[in-house]
């Protein structure tokens, strides 16, 4: 159950940087919420394995080149998934910031485990 609601709030998360971000564009809700899924799938999968390679450079960042890497798994996803686009690696990589600050709130916001 705690899955689904994290796929929930990953994919409003996800329609609210589609809102805010220029040169984002998504279909439709199904859409929205078959890019959070697969976006978790290849962040978990993909993603993992670039932020260890690439572990030394994000120290060096300070860890800004996570946002690089979530940039091109945002847009990794978006060749995979009809229906779901975005223009440019800037948008991508300003999609990647906003999706992580709006990702943090909304699961801030959740309710914890003890909490049920």
């Amino acid at each position: 159950m705690r899955w689904i609601l994290h796929w929930i709030v990953s994919a409003i998360s996800l329609g609210i940087v589609v809102y805010i971000v220029p040169g984002f564009h998504v279909d439709g809700i199904g859409t929205l919420f078959i890019v959070a899924l697969l976006l978790g799938i290849v962040n978990a999968t993909l993603g993992l394995v670039l932020k260890v390679l690439t572990f030394p450079l994000v120290v060096l960042t300070l860890g800004i080149f996570w946002f690089v890497i979530n940039a091109l798994m945002i847009e990794f996803v978006s060749k995979l998934v009809k229906g779901f686009s975005v223009s440019s690696f800037g948008a991508a990589f300003v999609g990647a910031i906003v999706l992580a600050l709006v990702n943090t709130v909304m699961k801030w916001l959740m309710p914890k485990e003890d909490e049920r």
